[in-house]
């Protein structure tokens, strides 16, 4: 019989302002300390039919990255839903405000390292409010990419050496479908 290491009270072995790492058992993992360790990722796809996605260096990585506007729920916000964050976060991203969000599906993003999760986000009745770029140090930069020609750009953009997050091509298949498989309504 093997030892469940969930059965032994963690050992807290850091603590941060965003992070902590534990230890179960001989299990290292990281835990985010906000929000019950939720993130979002918003699907949106402007009113010219183009794709949405943001560019930023991201410290862990080394590297740029390409990625569908994403963000922490309840880093700045206690009280945050996951369609609030997913509201806030597109504009402060991108400068697209959505008229109506669906929350798709909901899962763990490394579940063997860490315990967040994230949820898919279906953004719809896109206005633009701004300029998006971010809030406070962020860098960021937008990308509105034809829907027909996203997977092709975004092979380029790796092939140019930016990272890419798998989840984009999960986003990219959520925008004309539902989790289940079924097709997803009209924008």
């Amino acid at each position: 019989m093997t030892h469940d290491p969930s059965d032994s009270n963690p050992e807290l072995l850091y603590e941060g302002a965003w992070l902590r790492m534990l230890r179960r058992g001989q299990w290292e993992y990281a835990e985010r300390t906000h929000g019950n360790g939720m993130a979002v990722i918003v699907i949106a796809v402007t009113p010219a039919d183009t794709v949405l996605f943001v560019e930023q260096y991201r410290i862990p990585l080394g590297a740029r990255t390409i990625e569908m506007p994403a963000g922490l729920v309840g880093d700045d916000h206690a009280h945050d839903t996951l369609a609030d964050a997913a509201r806030r976060e597109l504009v402060e991203e991108t400068g697209w405000h959505p008229a109506h969000v669906d929350v798709l599906l909901v899962g763990p993003t490394s579940s063997g390292m860490s315990n967040e999760r994230i949820a898919f986000v279906r953004a719809r009745g896109l206005t633009r409010v701004g300029e998006g770029g971010g809030v406070g140090s962020e860098d960021i930069t937008v990308h509105e990419v034809p829907r027909a020609q996203a997977p092709a750009w975004l092979m380029g953009k790796q092939a140019e050496g930016f990272e890419l997050d798998l989840k984009l091509w999960a986003g990219l298949w959520m925008i004309e479908h539902n989790p289940d498989g079924s097709r997803a309504g009209p924008a």
